[in-house]
């Protein structure tokens, strides 16, 4: 199962061509199983355009399979932990939010699927795993 963030669905959306949307293009295609979480959607419907792009993104994203934190509590706390841990390697994390949708990644065993630097330097430090096709 695969999450796929932000990064790559804004590209998409865009149309714009990288090695993370043709991977999400192929995940379309071949009906593989995808989904997003609350914040990915709070983030890509916040860059709509317009009142018909926010319709738009809206219908379609609130289709897909979402993928929740398990505990109110403790993944939050787990993504602190992750932030935390990158910051002792002498990684500096741009984003708390990517540090969430590390851990509910983590928590729910989900290959992600993106186009942001911070996930690249915080998937060595705690195992998470990237999709690549």
């Amino acid at each position: 199962m695969i999450l796929v963030d932000t990064s790559v669905l804004i590209d998409l959306f865009k149309g714009i061509s990288n090695g993370p949307t043709n991977q999400m293009r192929e995940v379309l295609t071949h009906d593989i199983p995808f989904g997003i979480t609350s914040v990915i959607y709070q983030e890509v419907l916040q860059g709509a355009k317009s009142e018909k792009e926010y319709a738009l993104l809206k219908d379609y994203l609130s289709c897909q399979r979402f993928f929740h934190p398990q505990d109110p509590v403790k993944t939050y706390e787990d993504a602190a932990r992750i932030y935390f841990r990158c910051r002792k390697k002498g990684v500096t994390i741009r984003s708390t939010i990517d540090c969430l949708i590390a851990q509910i990644a983590l928590d729910q065993n989900l290959l992600l699927l993106h186009n942001d630097k911070d996930f690249d330097a915080i998937a060595p430090i705690v195992k998470l795993r990237l999709y690549n096709r």
